[in-house]
């Protein structure tokens, strides 16, 4: 018997297709907004719109997971499987060493966006980020970029073609790198337009064109970030390579037990 993936229908892909909308215009706005507004007169980034993003991704979240429930893609122990991952992720980040960069949650959100498929791995990415942050004090305006971001890594793992054996271990390592490079890149944009400190060639230009900007970005990138953004693809990358096979099975093996296309049946005591 092998492991049933739940899928994304209708419902919960417009949900979803509806956070990822959202979520690149929060992202994207001052790349093709052509004005002054990306830059402040001081604090920290998006301290004013970002609470309201918080409170879009939340509802949009919720549903996904209930479009899920509602096809029958999805029931309760789903939603316990989620649970418990979610929790395992939040526990692994303070594995992690900040100040090199790397970062354990990618570990169990790869595998698990494997398994379990797209819709659950970006719900996953996103409720473990948010509770690693309860965890750890890392709340602020930052934070719904990161669960976006973080639901963006789970989402792609669940899109990657099929394999099996070696090769299915050498693609997820190879996806778990790449995804740790690009988390790094589009978490720049949080903060970057809004910084006022870099030399003019890594620095967002209020008024030129998308052109030059998406250029800068990619060069403060380079400058700022690649340091931190290598430990953390190296660091996943080995991770899957050494424990990739046994979480996997661990996972297909309670994705089989929890049976989510199994229906309950209440039974009178004897």
């Amino acid at each position: 018997m092998t492991a049933r993936v739940v899928r994304l229908h209708g419902r919960s892909a417009f949900a979803l297709l509806a956070v990822t909308a959202v979520s690149v215009a929060a992202f994207g706005w001052p790349l093709f907004a052509g004005t002054t507004s990306a830059v402040n007169g001081g604090g920290l980034p998006h301290s004013s719109d970002a609470p309201w993003l918080f409170v879009a991704l939340l509802p949009l979240l919720l549903a996904v997971l209930f479009a899920e429930l509602s096809d029958g893609s999805l029931d309760a122990k789903g939603v316990a499987m989620l649970g418990v991952l979610a929790a395992c992720g939040a526990a692994l980040r303070p594995l992690g060493a900040g100040a090199t960069g790397f970062n354990a949650v990618f570990f169990l959100l790869v595998p698990a966006g494997r398994v379990f498929g797209r819709g659950f791995g970006f719900v996953l990415g996103a409720l473990t980020l948010f509770a690693s942050a309860l965890l750890t004090a890392g709340v602020g305006p930052w934070l719904p970029f990161q669960m976006v971001a973080a639901g963006w890594v789970g989402f792609g793992a669940g899109c990657l073609p099929r394999a099996k054996g070696r090769t299915e271990i050498a693609m997820l390592a190879a996806y778990a790198a790449f995804a740790g490079l690009a988390y790094g890149l589009v978490m720049n944009l949080w903060f970057w337009p809004f910084a006022h400190d870099y030399p003019a060639s890594i620095s967002y230009v209020p008024g030129a064109g998308w052109e030059t900007n998406l250029v800068h970005w990619l060069h403060h990138d380079v400058v700022t970030s690649l340091g931190f953004d290598i430990p953390r693809a190296l660091g996943n990358l080995v991770l899957v390579l050494i424990a990739g096979r046994p979480i996997l099975a661990a996972l297909r093996r309670a994705a089989r037990r929890a049976a989510f296309d199994a229906p309950v049946v209440f039974e009178p005591a004897a």
